[in-house]
């Protein structure tokens, strides 16, 4: 730590390097030591560090005099972005959503989606899921379960309903059940809701991922009471579930959709809303936010849609590594008793023990590999690759964590002997 540091820095505790050059799924430290970068800017990074044909375009952008950033005014740059992004991505789903911007990050799009909602039904009440994180601003701390980022931070609690998520706690039934019985009965006690708010995978919160069949009974519940169904796709979105959204394929249609971290394909500062013609409910200015016309993340953005979701070949490519992926770990885990969670990129290993994951962790960065914890005791070895990690980057990154697995799992063991 440096001592011109706030405490509340916590990344570099656990990966204390001084990083001085990073290229693809790899990280170069000042003494030149290389790590292999799973972490990835916490799925910021999703085509790694420095892609050097979006940084090209990015220098040629800069070079030519454009816009660094613009509020919201029109700019090429922009036009650019949109246009780009509804050929690619929206028109193909059938999607006819619009894109707001707003703040630089993703909890100001958990922010704006939360006004937008309660404006357009008129309502107070959100409904939450246990283990759910969307992130650490007073409305999205509201919404956020763990009690270490709620801490003393005095969230704006009021008018949040939180309900538990598929297969919490394994409580032994279905948790849609639950929710609908709730709502459906005039004594359940909640609120009629302005939304949902879901992660179809939880990143933060343990790398749970809901089926198909869950979702979609949470969607009708929606309609049925008149909610919005906001999908929180801030990190499993961008490619890192293994399709662009999280959700495709599981045949349900989001009023919003969240996006930010790997947006900008660069790690610029980006975020979006998503939303339904619909429910495109405030007016000019009401929410606003200086740093939402960021320039450099449009041209970026607009690069890596063409890049790499243009065609199939990168989704083709990406689902036999996420199968290369998977496989790896169930074998890891069915040797070791562990429990294999997420999909995609995104993807990890639960220990009975969260203080064995913990060192499991630090094992892995002695050996050159960074990944991270997450769940709510950290009892889950978390992966956050690249998509563009290569093949053979993936064997060597679970070839570093079998072993960190094994020598934790088995010092464990000559302790107790």
């Amino acid at each position: 730590m440096y001592d011109f540091e706030s405490t509340v820095a916590t990344y570099c505790r656990a990966f204390p390097a001084d990083f001085a050059t990073a290229r693809g799924s790899l990280l170069t430290d000042a003494s030149g030591q290389t790590y292999l970068d799973f972490l990835a800017g916490c799925g910021s990074l999703n085509y790694g560090h420095n892609e050097p044909r979006l940084s090209a375009a990015l220098v040629d952008y800069i070079q030519s005099g454009g816009l660094a950033m613009s509020l919201d005014l029109h700019t090429a740059a922009k036009e650019r972005f949109c246009e780009t992004f509804r050929d690619v991505i929206l028109e193909p789903r059938g999607m006819t959503h619009r894109m707001m911007f707003c703040g630089p990050t993703g909890t100001n799009a958990v922010e704006s989606a939360i006004k937008i909602a309660r404006k357009a039904t008129g309502r107070r009440n959100v409904i939450a899921f246990t283990n759910g994180f969307h992130g650490c601003t007073a409305g999205a701390l509201a919404l956020t379960g763990s009690s270490h980022h709620r801490g003393q931070g005095n969230p704006i609690t009021s008018d949040v309903t939180r309900l538990p998520y598929e297969g919490y706690q394994s409580l032994g039934f279905d948790t849609a059940d639950y929710i609908e019985a709730l709502l459906d009965d005039p004594s359940g006690g909640i609120d009629a809701p302005a939304a949902f708010v879901v992660e179809v995978i939880q990143g933060e919160g343990g790398l749970n991922a809901a089926s198909g069949r869950w979702l979609r009974r949470i969607e009708a519940i929606a309609r049925k009471h008149g909610a919005l169904l906001i999908v929180d796709d801030i990190q499993a979105g961008c490619g890192r579930s293994g399709s662009f959204f999280s959700f495709e394929d599981m045949s349900v249609s989001p009023d919003i959709v969240l996006l930010a971290k790997s947006l900008s394909g660069y790690g610029l500062p980006m975020a979006m809303v998503l939303l339904k013609p619909e429910f495109d409910a405030l007016s000019p200015g009401e929410h606003n936010g200086t740093f939402r016309g960021n320039c450099h993340a449009f041209v970026t953005g607009a690069a890596a849609l063409d890049l790499f979701w243009r065609d199939g070949s990168f989704s083709e490519e990406l689902a036999e590594k996420s199968a290369q992926l998977t496989g790896t770990l169930n074998r890891i885990a069915a040797s070791y008793g562990l429990t294999r969670k997420g999909r995609g990129f995104m993807q990890g290993l639960a220990f009975p023990d969260p203080a064995d994951a913990l060192t499991a962790r630090a094992r892995c960065y002695d050996a050159g590999l960074i990944v991270e914890c997450c769940g709510p005791e950290d009892e889950v070895l978390k992966l956050l690759p690249p998509l563009t990690a290569t093949a053979q980057e993936l064997t060597i990154a679970c070839t570093i964590i079998e072993e960190a697995v094994r020598t934790t799992l088995t010092s464990q063991f000559d302790e107790v002997a």
